[in-house]
């Protein structure tokens, strides 16, 4: 089902506009940022179906033009699979290396793979609501969610868009939860721990 939809999206992108489907320089960044929207939620879509070990079409991977036209400026409304994601990541680990940035990434793409959570991003990363309990505390503490460093923000969305690609390894063991090493959540006790990087512990059910 999932080919033929994937299949049918990339004849409409191709035929429609041809210099479209190649992030050409002619493009608008406007019209940069629909294509790599749309080629991530073929993404999204196609891990809700299958799971942890299925692996975006590369004719579907989204190029650098393509995740540089979106959100440029990191004050966009949180509402597309790409925002969500580097906004997690921005959040949780912006003052972290690379590998603690994507072992985030990873702890998202893997809820969005497991039946137990939300089948979107932006769902995982909203999950809880906006004020009150919440998955991400960054989503629920009542400040503003726009970047503050653009320069590590570029950093984030690059890590984002090798996740969505899944050109991630991911190193926390198919983590689905996480903590900074300072701190010890009520929760800690009843999960499996499955990989410590950087400042973070991760753990899965």
């Amino acid at each position: 089902m999932y080919q033929s939809v994937l299949v049918l999206c990339l004849v409409v992108l191709m035929t429609a506009k041809p210099v479209m489907a190649a992030d050409s320089e002619q493009l608008t960044r406007e019209q940069k940022s629909t294509i790599a929207q749309d080629k991530a939620e073929l993404i999204e879509q196609s891990i809700v179906d299958g799971g942890s070990e299925s692996r975006p079409d590369p004719a579907v991977a989204i190029t650098r033009p393509g995740i540089e036209a979106v959100d440029p400026l990191g004050a966009s409304p949180l509402d597309d699979a790409i925002t969500c994601l580097a906004r997690a990541v921005y959040w949780e680990a912006k003052g972290e290396g690379t590998d603690d940035m994507a072992a985030v990434a990873n702890v998202v793409m893997n809820r969005l793979a497991d039946a137990g959570f939300p089948d979107t991003i932006c769902g995982v990363v909203k999950q809880g609501g906006e004020q009150g309990y919440c998955q991400f505390s960054w989503w629920c503490d009542g400040r503003g969610d726009d970047v503050q460093e653009p320069q590590r923000y570029a950093i984030v969305k690059e890590v984002a868009r090798q996740a969505l690609n899944g050109q991630l390894s991911d190193h926390t063991g198919g983590a689905m939860f996480f903590h900074q090493r300072t701190i010890l959540p009520y929760w800690a006790a009843d999960f499996t721990e499955t990989a410590s990087i950087g400042d973070f512990i991760f753990y899965k059910p």
